[in-house]
This record gives C-alpha cells, structure tokens and sequence, in this order.
C-alpha cells in the first residue's frame, strides 16, 4: 500500500482526533476491573469479596438505559458531543483519584462505590464517544475511524493494566490511581482538539422522543430484527477460540510468562496492526466487501491453534497461531465497528449505538458459558475447529446484510418500510 493512501486514510484531523478519544475511552475499564482485582489481592482482600466486585462491571452492560439522555441534552459548551466527553473526562479524574485515596481494608464499601462511579462514568463516555465518532467521520472515513478509536482504546487497556501493575510494585497503590487519574485528566486535551462534526443534526425534542425515536428509526427498517440476530452471531467463531485460547495455552504446556508475553504482548501488537490495515482496506473496498473478506479470514485463522493443538507445545507455533488469529480479528474488529456507525440515525446515534453493541455483546455471554464442557467433551483440535464452524451461520447472512455488490455504506443494504 502506497505511503500516500495511508495519509489520506489517518492523516485528517477527524480520524487522528479518534486515536486520543479512543485512549480516554479505554483507560478508565482495567482501573475497575484487573488493575483493581490486583490492588485488592495485594491488600489481602477475601476472594468472595473480589469476586463480588465483578458486579462493578454493571454499568457498561447496561448503558443504553441512559443513553437518550445524551441524545437529548447536553452541556452548554463544546457542541452536543464534545461538552459531554469533556465534562465527563474531568468527573473520571476526580473518581478515579477518590478511588485511590480509599483503602480496600478499611473502607471497602467505599471502594465499591468509588469503583462502580468510575464504571458509571466510564460507560456513560463510551456512550458519548461512540455517538461523536459516528457523528464526525465522513462515509469514506467509517473504517479509518473505527480502526483509529480500536488502537487508541487498546493502548490504554495496555497503560490502565499492565503499566499500572508495573507501577505498583514501586510506588503505592495510591500513587498508581493519582498517576491514573492525571492521565485521564490530560486527555480533556484530545477533546479540545477535536472539530467539531461538519453537519449539524437536530436533537431530539423531548426526552420521550429521545426513548421512543431511535427504536422508531431502527425497526421501521426491513429485516431490523434479523438484522440483531446477524449482530449477535457475525463473531461467534472468534468468541469461541477466544473464550478458551489461554486455558488452552496453558494445558499444552506454556507458561503463565509465555502466554502472558506472547498471548498478551505480540497479540496486542498483532491487533493493532490488524486493526490499522483493516481500516485502510475498509477505505478502499468498502464495509459490505470487508465484512466478507475479513469473516472468512478471521474464521480460517481459528484453524491455527486446532494446528498447534496437533503440534503441542512449540514457541513457533504459538506465534503463528496468536499472530494470525490477532492480526485477522482487528481487521475483523475494524469493519463490525464502521458497519454499526453506518446503521446508526444521527439523530438518536447515542442510544443506537449502545443498542447495537449490546446485542453484539449477547454471544460473549451466552456463547461463553458452555465453552469449557464443550472443549473437554470434543479435545483441543475439534473445538477449535467447530470454533471455524461457528462462524458460518453469521458469514451466510452477509448475502442479505452486507451483499457483496452493496455498496460501501451497509444501511443501504437492508432498505426501509
């Protein structure tokens, strides 16, 4: 690909703006969930009490409940995105601060609500970014812009966790959250560099417009309930090798470290590549034809560990395996994102676009649960190769979602009553 494609892809200021909204929108999650587990295995918390602390999570499951009122209203500065993402910004600074100056020992009610706002917080800017994101990019930028978002959130998943548990055992607790908290608090200047988005859409009148109008606007569509069902199953392949592929690195013989630097490190590294490229093929291609090429890529590469599965332990394996599955699931990653901003009413993206991503959600939870019994029942190279299996059903309705010959913008594809 040419150095000049790849300027005209990422080189704008709406897609760049993504890469640092993108961090901010990532960095708040591991500080309420690994990062946090550790902090309190550090000051010997009880195990049932760290595990009651999952429920902390709550919030990113249940954001669309608020999300019309982001649709609706919004503070009187910076436009109706950008007030919000700044206003909110500043609020995680000062929870994720507070939540470092409580102690797990003493004051572990605390804690959990210091954690749980910072949840609340943190989702509620999801919400927010994921509209402005949709709101800003032009047609031909969907999937640049999804893939600039994609790296800036899994960068600060890498800051927010791995560097946070490097600090730690050089600094207190404490100053990791304070150090955490500056962090956020200096990406308010990602948000002031951002435009604003070039057409200006109408809120929604009322509150009960801001409910009632993007259910209205989605399911007027013909095949909107299929369209939920495709949703949900497009990446069940993926969730299935990627529900089990550290038990498995484990049980074969790999170390904790091996899959930790490997699995953890190279995967990331590989994803964010993926990802990258991703978006400038989507660019050039379009969504509909990406999700084609990249469901069949990122389905075959679950063959890769049914191989090392055959092979057993073997370092070369393990990079090809990770590798590929990672490189092909960012590019995968990049077109699921950029096809749900096409979907998206830009009247009402806030609350559609948190609709969509929970149904898209449903399968990690629901696929996931059985997966354990059903890699012991069948052996590693059968379960990995089901996992290719898997994604057939999501691949087949691509006929009817995202046609070959659809265009570039999916929304198209499916029509309206």
């Amino acid at each position: 690909m040419k150095a000049g494609n790849w300027i005209r892809s990422y080189g704008n200021r709406r897609v760049l703006c993504l890469v640092g909204l993108g961090f901010s929108s990532g960095l708040p999650l591991a500080l309420t969930a690994s990062t946090l587990q550790a902090w309190l295995v550090t000051e010997k918390v009880g195990l049932g009490e760290i595990g009651l602390f999952s429920l902390v999570s709550l919030p990113y499951t249940l954001k669309v409940l608020w999300s019309p009122i982001m649709d609706r209203f919004s503070p009187p500065w910076l436009g109706r995105r950008r007030g919000w993402i700044l206003s909110l910004q500043a609020l995680l600074a000062l929870a994720i601060f507070l939540l470092g100056r409580c102690s797990p020992v003493s004051m572990p009610f605390l804690v959990a609500f210091a954690a749980m706002l910072t949840a609340f917080l943190s989702a509620s800017q999801d919400i927010v970014i994921d509209a402005y994101r949709t709101d800003v990019l032009r047609e031909s930028e969907l999937g640049p812009g999804a893939a600039a978002g994609a790296v800036g959130y899994r960068v600060s998943m890498l800051v927010s966790g791995a560097l946070a548990l490097i600090l730690s055992d050089h600094m207190a607790w404490r100053t990791v959250y304070c150090v955490m908290a500056a962090v956020m608090l200096a990406s308010i200047c990602f948000t002031l560099m951002a435009p604003e988005p070039e057409v200006k859409v109408r809120a929604p009148k009322s509150l009960k417009e801001a409910v009632w109008g993007p259910l209205v606007s989605y399911f007027k569509r013909s095949g909107a309930v299929e369209m939920l069902f495709f949703i949900m199953i497009y990446k069940l392949g993926s969730v299935m090798a990627g529900t089990m592929t550290t038990p498995f690195l484990l049980s074969i013989g790999f170390s904790r470290t091996d899959v930790g630097m490997v699995n953890k490190f190279f995967g990331l590294f590989s994803t964010i590549v993926g990802t990258l490229v991703g978006g400038r093929i989507i660019a050039g291609i379009g969504i509909n034809r990406s999700l084609w090429v990249f469901g069949f890529a990122q389905a075959m590469s679950n063959f890769s560990f049914a191989a090392l599965a055959f092979v057993g332990k073997s370092f070369p394996g393990l990079i090809v395996a990770v590798g590929v599955e990672n490189l092909f699931g960012g590019m995968g990653d990049a077109a699921f994102i950029a096809f749900f901003m096409s979907l998206c009413d830009k009247r009402f993206t806030a609350t559609q676009y948190a609709l969509l991503t929970s149904f898209m959600a449903v399968d990690r939870v629901v696929a996931g649960a059985p997966m354990g019994a059903a890699a012991q029942f069948l052996g590693w190279p059968a379960y990995f190769s089901l996992s290719v299996l898997a994604a057939v059903p999501g691949l087949a309705l691509l006929r009817r979602f995202a046609p070959w010959n659809g265009g570039g913008r999916a929304v198209a594809t499916i029509g309206t009553d």
